[in-house]
């Protein structure tokens, strides 16, 4: 199975309680439902995980994972990323995307000319913004990821066409 199969859909967060029950954080679009993807594994594919979701609590969902009975057993998962296999997930309408497949594409504007690449996508609460770093930029920019602002996404050629709001990326500067 290649890195590309696997998509990180939650992360063990910390222990919850002295039972052997986990604060598990879910990145699933509704995220009760990470406990469907069964059996997870980590990024290396060296552990295997059977997750139940037992209910929301504060900062994720509190879940239990065969095998773990005890506070220290909890504890020493924390930090551990949660991965499926992609054939597990559902597939999406033609105008959706999973942030594993737009992480790495090339942002190019509707010039053709390369602004950069997507390093991470971010959601504050007001829509998806994508992380961009690159030639020219001087730390990342974040473009929001609208159809206005995005309005071709080019998963075949490995690239987004980007019509940026004024003042998202750097100018150039005339020499």
């Amino acid at each position: 199975m290649s890195k590309s199969d696997l998509i990180c859909i939650g992360a063990i967060i910390g222990a919850f309680g002295v039972k052997g029950e986990l604060r598990v954080k879910s990145f699933c679009a509704e995220p009760s439902d990470i406990g469907n993807y069964n059996p997870l594994t980590s990024e290396d594919g060296e552990q295997s995980f059977d997750l139940t979701v037992k209910g929301p609590i504060k900062g994720g969902y509190s879940c239990r994972i065969k095998g773990v009975q005890y506070k220290d057993q909890a504890d020493a998962l924390r930090g551990i990323r949660l991965f499926t296999n992609r054939e597990n997930l559902p597939s999406l309408p033609d105008d959706e995307f999973y942030h594993a497949d737009l992480i790495g594409l090339d942002v190019i504007n509707t010039g053709g000319e390369k602004l950069g690449r997507i390093t991470a996508i971010h959601d504050h609460g007001a829509g998806d913004m994508l992380e961009i770093a690159g030639k020219g930029i001087k730390n990342t920019v974040m473009l929001p990821f609208t159809r206005e602002a995005v309005p071709t996404v080019d998963l075949a050629a490995g690239r987004i066409i980007t019509d940026p709001p004024e003042g998202v990326f750097p100018e150039a500067k005339d020499e």
